[in-house]
């Protein structure tokens, strides 16, 4: 029995994070074609509203004296809706690329923009949620990271709309300590990722004299990956979690798509 008061099989943490970085590293350049346009459109809009500082990690504003809080809370929501857009496309292709069945990355769009708005709107609902269980400690956050996890695969594969909050919190009910193992190793492998490019930029950037447009491309870059990451990661978590407690295998789950 878990500690949610559930009994079934193991979630497989070990097994959900090696084939993540298995469908990662196999189909490298499609994840960074999927994800890296609009994340880098997400990046240059951020830039012009909050500026250029805030949404690089330099440290250094563009605002003056005092912050631009309009500019930041616009370029907050861009970001949410880019991840939308770019966590729906990656959803469909990781059961494409688990099932070896053709990627076919147009049919990808329509799914995931009808998905986007929903998918930011509860992203948000979950950050606030998540902030608010830092407050007390970290783990709650994390804990409270890992109920609404299933956002975006219930969305795109159920069509449930707004409704995710709760089909998420059911189906990860009896798993979240699992399902929090999955988040900070795949955290733990972006975050190391993401140190070591960034310095490598700086130092490019330094040496080139590209500053800000090195930097950006370079921080598009890291962040498309860990989107790649992060969205298969959730993506088979979800596929587990369905074949454990409702007996759908993936390739149900991937017919919805055909």
């Amino acid at each position: 029995m878990t500690a949610d008061g559930h009994i079934g099989s193991p979630l497989g943490v070990g097994s959900i994070v090696g084939e993540s970085f298995s469908i990662l590293f196999r189909n490298f350049i499609t994840v960074l074609m999927l994800a890296f346009i609009p994340t880098l459109a997400g990046l240059v809009i951020s830039g012009l509203t909050a500026g250029w500082g805030v949404t690089l990690g330099t440290g250094d504003t563009d605002f003056g004296a005092e912050p631009n809080w309009a500019g930041i809370a616009l370029g907050y929501v861009v970001q949410m809706v880019i991840y939308g857009v770019t966590t729906a496309l990656l959803v469909q292709f990781a059961y494409d690329a688990k099932l070896s069945r053709p990627i076919n990355v147009s049919r990808y769009f329509g799914p995931a923009l009808s998905a986007a708005l929903p998918i930011a709107i509860l992203g948000l609902v979950a950050a606030l949620a998540m902030g608010i269980g830092m407050i007390f400690l970290i783990i709650p956050g994390l804990w409270v990271y890992a109920v609404f996890s299933m956002i975006a695969p219930a969305i795109v594969i159920e069509k449930v709309g707004y409704g995710a909050l709760g089909r998420s919190a059911a189906l990860t009910k009896g798993y979240r300590w699992p399902i929090l193992g999955v988040i900070i190793l795949v955290g733990i492998c972006t975050f190391l990722l993401s140190f070591v490019t960034v310095f490598i930029a700086g130092l490019v950037g330094a040496a080139t004299g590209g500053g800000v447009l090195v930097m950006l491309v370079i921080t598009a870059v890291v962040t498309s990956v860990g989107y790649g990451l992060g969205g298969i990661s959730v993506s088979l978590i979800y596929a587990r979690l369905r074949e454990i407690k409702e007996g759908v295998s993936v390739d149900q789950i991937a017919s919805v798509f055909d």
